[in-house]
């Protein structure tokens, strides 16, 4: 067993991206790893940003931290934002950060409805695209299944009217699954994004084969169990088998399990801090763990 220091991870991210900048006949270059969209077969990078926390403090620390993070996804070739609805002032802001023009056309921006009622949804979606500055969206979603019956109509209109290029759900608590699977079994989202990690892992048992038959994209979120995770193993070392698949620290360790179900399309890291973004970028870099280490590493959470 060991445990790898911030020197010992700035030192591997070090080495990953000179890897990607090199000049030709200096260094291989190597771009993040993309999964198609089963749909349209349009790919996405394997890992992407959860917007909520770091968002929501811009009020408090101003909006640079926020450019800071999406800066170093994109450049480790992440492009997907997850966003869900906050106070004008702090979405105002962020609009205003995503709609840069180094940024604005590269980006895969998804918007979450949370509201009740048709009217009150529409009104949402058509204050959020204001606030993002933008005419169309890339995903829209039901956030949490809410108001699910008055919401889904709204969607397939946007979808219809060229405003939402996807449209789906999200579900991300185990509690939700019941529901989520009703829904599957009438309507036909191309997205779903659900909770799931090496702890979490509900979601493997019926709802990822599901999606996978069923050809529907599946963005993962809470990959580290809103920190829940990294309280848990505070006091564990990261074992040595760990470098058998490039894996250098517990968050890449839980995103490499991810990655490791090939049902999920892009997984969502949640941080305010750019140094763990490009920590999480780096770990779609490198093998991915087969189902033998899969197994090993259930073990390991499960007696830890």
């Amino acid at each position: 067993m060991h445990t790898t220091t911030r020197r010992d991870f700035l030192t591997l991210a070090a080495g990953a991206a000179a890897a990607i900048t090199a000049p030709s006949g200096l260094a291989q270059p190597r771009t993040m790893p993309v999964r198609a969209i089963p749909k349209t077969g349009e790919s996405l990078p394997l890992v992407g940003l959860g917007s909520t926390r770091p968002v929501t403090a811009i009020a408090e620390r101003g909006p640079a931290h926020v450019e800071a993070v999406i800066r170093a996804l994109v450049e480790h070739g992440g492009r997907v934002i997850d966003t869900w609805p906050r106070n004008e002032a702090n979405d105002g802001a962020f609009g205003r950060i995503i709609s840069a023009p180094e940024w604005r056309d590269s980006l895969f921006i998804t918007i979450n409805l949370a509201q009740q009622g048709a009217q009150a949804g529409r009104e949402q979606f058509e204050r959020t695209l204001q606030l993002y500055q933008r005419d169309r969206i890339d995903l829209l979603n039901v956030g949490s299944l809410i108001d699910l019956d008055a919401q889904w109509p709204n969607l397939r209109a946007a979808k219809d009217a060229g405003r939402a290029r996807y449209i789906g759900v999200t579900a991300a608590q185990a509690a939700l699954y019941e529901q989520l699977e009703a829904f599957l079994a009438r309507e036909e989202p191309d997205f779903v994004e659900i909770n799931y990690s090496v702890v979490e892992r509900e979601a493997e048992r019926r709802l990822l084969p599901l999606l996978a038959d069923r050809g529907i994209a599946v963005l993962i979120s809470r990959p580290f169990m809103n920190g829940a995770y990294f309280e848990r193993l505070a006091n564990v070392p990261l074992p040595d088998w760990a470098t058998e698949f490039e894996c250098a620290s517990w968050a890449q360790f839980s995103l490499k399990y991810i990655f490791g179900n090939p049902a999920v399309t892009c997984v969502l890291t949640e941080t305010t801090r750019a140094e763990n973004m490009a920590e999480n970028a780096l770990a779609a870099f490198g093998p991915v763990p087969n189902e033998a280490a899969r197994e090993r590493m259930r073990s390991l959470m499960d007696d830890a």
